[in-house]
């Protein structure tokens, strides 16, 4: 049987995946241990995409992975049509595992006539059958509160950090957000390693997107290994800045750690250039060997998805079980 049986003998639980991500798929069926509904998935000659499950999922709990990767319109609406899918074959309970929350930086308007395409997001989920929802590291928090219904926000901060405990010398570490929209995630690493903030002040050009400007450090970085962290590194443009600033402010090292890879355009090789010394990164989205460049880092989401999935099976407590989840 595909999927796991719990101690009432009426509930199973079976994972379901998109074609976007199958490595980390698999690795959080391993996990579980448990195996992957097959499916069906193909695209017609004019871009329609069908699916179809390869046994019966009546009754179950579903859970449908799908990473938000590139090209993202596609496998979203995979997702969507995967929940569809399982809805009208009478699953009991189905939840939506997007490690990486498409669309999360449009999350409010900044001028008139735009969208909140991130809330938009939520609604489509919702209205194709998804009754809860399960993200890692959400832009920001408040996108739990576009989804009617539960919302398991998981956090790699203990995994990132975790790691940087590991190798480097905590009493010479400083912790720096590029951003001030970081620094609350910054704030939560120096409480974790017992390392000081710094706080790298930009302007965005608003003519220019993805162009950025750095104005002034807040902080003590001389002489230091400093920590920028951030959610998501995409053309790599904001992390390159910040580490040029810290180096111009006397730091000693540069390490970045951050959760989702997206590395869009330039980002390999302004990141491979640059004076960072070390990427840490997680696989919520899948990198291909040709983004991948001899100081990046990949740490293993499945762990902490595959025990997310564990608890929402077994009607525990997702908050309780991750330090630092809230």
């Amino acid at each position: 049987m595909t999927g796991i049986t719990s101690h009432d003998a009426g509930k199973r639980l079976v994972l379901v995946s998109g074609r976007a991500h199958p490595e980390l798929a698999q690795a959080v069926a391993d996990e579980l241990g448990c195996e992957l509904v097959p499916t069906s998935a193909y695209d017609f000659a004019n871009g329609e995409l069908y699916v179809r499950f390869g046994e019966s999922v009546r009754g179950s709990d579903a859970f449908v992975l799908q990473s938000h990767t590139a090209p993202i319109n596609k496998w979203i609406m995979e997702q969507l049509i995967m929940l569809d899918a399982l809805k009208r074959a009478s699953a009991k309970q189905i939840t939506a595992i997007m490690p990486c929350y498409g669309y999360a930086r449009q999350d409010k308007k900044h001028r008139g006539r735009e969208p909140i395409s991130a809330r938009l997001m939520a609604d489509l989920f919702k209205t194709a059958g998804a009754q809860r929802l399960m993200a890692v590291d959400l832009h920001t928090s408040q996108i739990q509160g576009f989804f009617d219904g539960p919302v398991d926000h998981l956090w790699a901060l203990p995994l990132l950090a975790g790691y940087v405990r590991t190798r480097l010398d905590v009493s010479k570490l400083t912790i720096v957000s590029p951003d001030a929209g970081r620094v609350r995630l910054a704030d939560q690493w120096s409480d974790r390693l017992g390392a000081p903030l710094a706080i790298i002040h930009k302007r965005r050009d608003p003519g220019v997107p993805n162009q950025i400007k750095v104005h002034e450090l807040v902080g003590k970085v001389v002489g230091r290994t400093c920590v920028i962290v951030d959610d998501m590194i995409d053309t790599g443009g904001t992390i390159v800045q910040a580490a040029d600033a810290l180096f111009d402010n006397g730091a000693a090292e540069v390490i970045v750690a951050s959760t989702h890879a997206l590395l869009s355009g330039p980002a390999v090789e302004r990141l491979q250039n640059s004076r960072i010394s070390e990427v840490v990164v997680t696989d919520t989205l899948p990198i291909p060997e040709e983004s991948r460049f001899a100081k990046l880092t990949v740490l293993s989401i499945a762990p902490l998805i595959a025990r997310a999935i564990r608890e929402v099976f077994d009607e525990g407590s997702v908050t309780s079980l991750f330090d630092g989840n809230a």
